[in-house]
C-alpha cells in the first residue's frame, strides 16, 4: 500500500519505568493515505528491524476499537486529532505530507512506562476488582423480560458500558484522574436492578481504590468526555458522587 506521504516522526522511547526517556526522530516515506496510524508505525517497525535496530513497543490488540489497548498521545491529544476515534481507528488522510508528528505514551503516574509507548493499566483492572461486579445466582439466566428497566435507565446505563477503558480521560486530564472511567463503570451497574445487591458499598470501594492508585482529583474542565473515543458523559461523574456520599452516611 504505497502512498505519497512522508513524514517526520518524534517518537518517545524508553525502556522502562525505571529508565530516562527521550525523542527519537525518525523519518518515513511512501505512506499512504488509507493506511491506519498503526499501519504506518508497522511500517517503521519493519525498517527498524531490517536496519538491526529496536522496534517501536505500542500496545494493540482488535484494531477495531473495541479494546482501547491503542493508546497514544498523538500531537499533544490522546488517540490523535479526530474526535470519537481510538488510534487504530485514525487514517492518515488526517495529516498532511511533510507533517511531523509527535507520539507520546499516557503520562500518569499511576500509569508507568513499560516501554517506549506502552503503559501499565493495571490500576484500572483493580479499581473494577474492588466493586464493578455484580451477585447472580448461578444456572440458567433469568429471562431479561422478566427484568422491567425503564427505558432512560437502560440507554444510560448503554452508554456508560460503552467505555472501553483505554485510558485516554486519565490523559486529557491535568490531573490525571480517572473518575471519568471510574463513574462509567458505578453507573453501568447502579442503573440496572442487577447492580443493586453491592450498590451501597460500590462507589466507596471503587473511589477508594482509585484514590489508592494515586490518580488526581477531577477539577470539572471537560478534558475528559471531549477526548473519550466513546463519548463518555461526565454526567456519569455527578451519578458517581451521589452513589458514593449516599454510601458513606448510609453506612455510619
Amino acid at each position: 500500500m504505497e502512498g505519497n506521504l512522508n513524514l517526520t516522526l518524534k517518537i518517545w522511547r524508553q525502556k522502562n519505568a525505571q529508565t530516562a526517556g527521550k525523542f527519537e526522530t525518525y523519518q518515513v516515506s511512501g505512506i499512504s493515505e488509507d493506511m491506519s496510524f498503526l499501519e504506518m508505525i508497522d511500517v517503521l517497525n519493519n525498517r527498524l528491524i531490517e536496519e538491526g535496530d529496536d522496534p517501536v513497543a505500542f500496545d494493540h490488540d482488535c484494531r477495531e476499537g473495541i479494546c482501547g489497548m491503542c493508546s497514544m498521545y498523538i500531537n499533544g491529544r490522546p488517540h490523535g486529532p479526530n474526535k470519537g476515534v481510538t488510534t487504530c481507528q485514525l487514517h492518515m488522510r488526517s495529516f498532511s505530507n511533510g507533517q511531523t508528528i509527535t507520539i507520546e505514551p499516557w503520562r500518569a503516574e499511576a500509569f508507568p512506562v513499560i516501554k517506549d509507548l506502552v503503559v501499565y493499566r493495571s490500576a484500572f483492572d483493580r479499581i473494577i476488582s474492588a466493586g464493578g461486579f455484580i451477585s447472580v445466582n448461578t444456572g440458567n439466566a433469568q429471562d431479561a423480560n422478566s427484568l422491567p428497566i425503564p427505558k432512560d435507565d437502560a440507554d444510560e446505563a448503554f452508554a456508560a458500558a460503552a467505555c472501553i477503558g483505554c485510558g485516554a480521560c486519565v490523559a486529557a486530564c491535568k490531573n490525571a484522574s480517572a473518575m471519568l472511567f471510574t463513574s462509567a463503570k458505578i453507573s453501568q451497574l447502579a442503573l440496572l436492578p442487577q447492580g443493586q445487591a453491592e450498590r451501597s458499598k460500590r462507589a466507596e470501594a471503587m473511589v477508594a481504590q482509585m484514590d489508592e492508585e494515586g490518580f488526581g482529583a477531577c477539577s470539572n474542565t471537560g478534558a475528559c468526555e471531549a477526548e473519550c473515543p466513546k463519548g463518555i458523559s461526565i454526567e456519569n461523574i455527578a451519578r458517581m458522587n451521589r452513589e458514593y456520599f449516599s454510601s458513606v452516611f448510609t453506612s455510619k
